[in-house]
């Protein structure tokens, strides 16, 4: 039998493909999003899942493929629901950033979360959870360096509406996170950073699992850690 079902989204590489691997390992029903028709490596892990990965089609700051997307899973029920999103453009300081650029990062960081957060809320169990990708930079009382403004700005503004959607459903059982996943070696992170997936990915997904059954919203990291607001 599986271990619950996970709609992971933006799953087609880097951390949200390492969550929807994780998964899959862990003996969850995956199904896992793809922007576009290209093939990924999430593709290939489908392919070699025997059923248990299945692969949609979302870009996720398009409402109504969003909408599209809901109703085509509308017969499924959600044990976890997380939302991966990060774009940064460049670390380029506020005064300089295009208003096009800013618009970019924030619909994609913090407001096409959110529309597939409060869309697909009902699909989730009554004691299930609902996750977003946030990220260390996104803390206020840890900014003492600034830096990557906009993109700090778009994981504040993120964290943000989380809280907003935590308040307005208060009465809900569902367990909220806003997961840090560390300082990764990604795209975004740079070949710098000092985790790599395979060392934050599962950390992050021990933290969800360790959380689950908790109502209420929580601010963590890879290690189970709270992160300051």
């Amino acid at each position: 039998m599986s271990a619950g079902t996970a709609l992971i989204v933006g799953a087609s590489r880097s951390l949200g493909l390492g969550l929807a691997t994780e998964y899959a390992h862990r003996g969850w029903d995956v199904i896992g999003t793809v922007r576009g028709d290209r093939r990924t490596g999430l593709h290939d892990l489908a392919d070699a899942s025997d059923g248990r990965v299945t692969v949609e089609s979302l870009d996720m700051t398009r409402p109504e493929e969003i909408a599209a997307l809901r109703e085509r899973l509308a017969e499924r029920t959600l044990d976890l629901l997380f939302v991966n999103a990060g774009i940064a453009r460049g670390d380029i300081p506020v005064g300089e950033v295009p208003t096009e650029m800013f618009v970019e990062v924030m619909v994609t960081n913090a407001l096409s979360p959110m529309r597939v957060v409060e869309s697909f809320r009902s699909l989730v169990t009554p004691t299930g959870t609902i996750g977003v990708m946030s990220s260390r930079q996104g803390s206020l009382s840890l900014n003492t360096l600034g830096g990557q403004d906009v993109y700090r700005a778009s994981k504040s503004a993120l964290n943000q509406l989380m809280r907003s959607y935590a308040a307005r459903y208060a009465d809900a059982a569902h367990t909220l996170l806003l997961m840090c996943p560390g300082h990764v070696r990604t795209e975004l992170g740079g070949p710098g950073a000092p985790l790599t997936i395979d060392q934050s990915i599962p950390g992050v997904a021990d933290t969800i699992d360790r959380h689950s059954g908790e109502p209420g919203l929580k601010y963590l990291n890879h290690q189970d850690q709270t992160v300051p607001w």
